[in-house]
């Protein structure tokens, strides 16, 4: 009885633990929001919402950063990052795509660097929300994520990432254990082309 209650312990703890995309009420996300829904958004036009579905997936913010700087200046960028947005990996995000979030200022890029490696978004909450209030460290976690493990999130867990579906989310659980990011591609390349495939696997890990 003892170690049942120590496994269904261990088992919430590690869905907890690995719920680490953050919730983006108001921003959409540049790799799965529609042509249409991207042309609502500030300075996007229509050419510009086509090449971004055109260039899509982008695997880091700097590459929507790159093709956005084709037709927009700083400012205009910064303002359409307050509503559009490809959100960035804690562990592994430059100094240069921390800084792409809106009203992050250079002390804030630093403490996001210095408390690495995050194992989940609660972690992110209790450090960042050492410098700035709570509602503030609420909006920056609309533009973060840390992966999640491929093995051990829960159902739950997998839902956050942007436009997974229930059934999706069986199918990440189908495959487990998994022993690389190539049986990932393969098992759920069953299921969504590539370009999906790779969209979804920048929120997962093996760790």
């Amino acid at each position: 009885m003892t170690s049942r209650i120590v496994a269904i312990v261990l088992s919430a703890l590690a869905g907890a633990a690995f719920a680490q995309v953050g919730t983006n009420k108001a921003l959409l996300d540049a790799n799965s929001a529609s042509q249409t829904e991207l042309a609502t958004a500030p300075h996007v036009n229509a050419a510009i919402a086509q090449a971004i579905v055109a260039r899509r997936p982008f695997a880091r913010a700097a590459d929507l950063d790159g093709l956005l700087g084709e037709s927009l200046n700083p400012a205009q960028r910064t303002e359409l990052y307050g509503r559009l947005f490809l959100s960035i990996n804690l562990n592994t995000a430059s100094p240069a795509e921390i800084r792409l979030i809106p009203g992050i200022t250079d002390r804030l890029v630093h403490e996001f660097e210095e408390y690495r490696p995050y194992t989940s978004l609660e972690q992110f909450r209790r450090e960042i929300g050492k410098y700035v209030p709570a509602a503030e460290v609420a909006r920056f976690e609309q533009y973060v994520f840390v992966p999640m493990s491929l093995n051990r999130a829960s159902r739950e867990a997998f839902l956050t990432i942007p436009g997974l579906t229930e059934r999706m989310a069986h199918e990440f659980e189908e495959y487990r254990p998994y022993t690389s990011l190539e049986q990932f591609r393969r098992e759920i390349g069953k299921y969504a082309d590539a370009k999906e495939v790779a969209r979804l696997e920048r929120y997962v890990t093996l760790d």
